[in-house]
């Protein structure tokens, strides 16, 4: 038997409501907050992702699904949302009609990673995106926008992690400090650490093994190089999100996965998820659009959830919502000889906006009322010959057994709720 590619899944019709749930959430927050949907290709020319996310990074050295295609073009499954969008932005010319633009994203996305609970090798993300703004009020908006889905969703108990990477000038004086004091260290660091030590530093901050982590303990930390434009933008960004009720933790470790990222940087973790406890995150990328050969530098900020994580983090603390997939009626056929008057009678309850379904297998009487209970329809309706004879149907109230004959011109009035 031919399976699902390893790393993917099917979304079921008995939990394909939550995905609806949550989908629901975030287009009703973004429509609050005065955000756009857009909505790019699933794959996309390589170097929109190796330019903007950094050759040295784990995305692009490990991760990424890229093929040629016919033609020999180098393309990428892609791997994150935000370098997409801001391609789209800029080949449809969408900042010379507004200066300002909030957008935002939802769909699958590809990476060849080691498949485990809540992460895949394709996920599915939910992003938000606000272009044109460097005031650390863009910040704080992006922050809340994301708490208030969050919020929404029906997750509660989780934290989130705030850091500043500051400008390009303050990244290149504290990587050379790094690089410094982890010089003698070397034979000590993991393999991975090792090789990222003289080409980015950075992502050993990022280093899930422990002798790392114990000597990184001791190392500088970057909030203390920011020059006073940095340090300035953060302590706004602090103080402008500080009445949100979110728990808030400084890390000066957190440098996300991107090597586009600058000044605010943030991540949304939850006990939940157990070690790998993130479930979304974001910063602020004012050099990206430069990177994508635009001609001017644009400032932006913007974040992702992941949607699976999100799910299961709903479902480790009990609190997916209960789910209505039930028919309001189910039409019992007592002779198929009547199936016209079945689908007429069908079509005309649809039409007031109620489920409605039946057999299509022509089984007995009691195999249709089996079906009918198995599926906890709230009614059924019984066509038979006499009945319809006389202009009329029989109606069952399936959860008080209450069975009345109702006028074929009354149905559509009926209330089947």
């Amino acid at each position: 038997m031919i399976q699902s590619v390893r790393g993917t899944k099917d979304l079921l019709p008995d939990t394909i409501g939550y995905w609806h749930f949550i989908e629901k959430v975030f287009y009703e927050v973004s429509v609050k907050y005065g955000y756009e949907e857009l909505r790019t290709p699933i794959f996309e020319k390589t170097e929109v992702f190796s330019r903007s996310i950094g050759e040295q990074t784990d995305i692009v050295n490990k991760e990424m699904y890229t093929f040629s295609d016919k033609s020999g073009d180098s393309l990428t499954l892609r791997p994150e949302g935000t370098a997409a969008l801001v391609r789209a932005v800029i080949q449809n010319s969408l900042l010379q009609a507004s200066p300002l633009l909030r957008l935002w994203y939802l769909g699958p996305f590809f990476r060849h990673e080691r498949p485990q609970k809540g992460r895949m090798r394709q996920f599915h993300q939910y992003g938000a995106e606000c272009i044109g703004s460097e005031s650390p009020e863009s910040d704080a908006e992006i922050i809340l926008l994301a708490n208030d889905i969050i919020r929404s969703s029906g997750i509660e108990d989780y934290t989130l992690i705030l850091n500043s990477l500051g400008t390009e000038e303050t990244r290149r004086k504290y990587k050379q400090a790094l690089m410094d004091y982890l010089v003698e260290y070397k034979d000590r660091l993991s393999e991975d650490s090792r090789n990222r030590l003289d080409n980015n530093p950075l992502r050993m901050l990022d280093s899930k093994a422990q002798n790392d982590i114990e000597l990184l303990a001791d190392a500088p930390v970057i909030l203390d190089y920011l020059d006073s434009q940095s340090f300035d933008h953060f302590e706004k960004v602090k103080e402008l999100i500080g009445n949100s009720e979110l728990n808030i933790v400084i890390q000066p470790q957190l440098v996300r996965g991107l090597d586009y990222y600058c000044h605010t940087v943030f991540e949304f973790q939850s006990s939940a998820l157990g070690a790998q406890d993130s479930f979304g995150g974001g910063g602020r990328y004012d050099g990206l659009f430069s990177q994508l050969e635009y001609k001017q530098k644009v400032p932006a900020i913007g974040f992702a959830l992941g949607v699976e994580r999100m799910l299961l983090i709903l479902e480790q603390t009990g609190r997916l919502p209960k789910i209505e997939s039930t028919p309001n009626v189910y039409i019992i056929l007592t002779d198929s000889a009547l199936a016209g008057q079945l689908l007429e009678i069908a079509q005309a309850i649809r039409n007031k906006g109620y489920i409605v379904t039946y057999d299509l297998q022509r089984r007995s009487v009691k195999a249709q009322l089996r079906e009918a209970n198995k599926l906890n329809s709230k009614f059924t309706i019984i066509l038979g010959e006499n009945e319809l004879k006389n202009g009329k149907v029989v109606v069952k109230n399936m959860v008080t057994g209450e069975q009345m004959e109702i006028l074929l011109e009354k149905i559509t009035n009926f209330n089947f709720s």
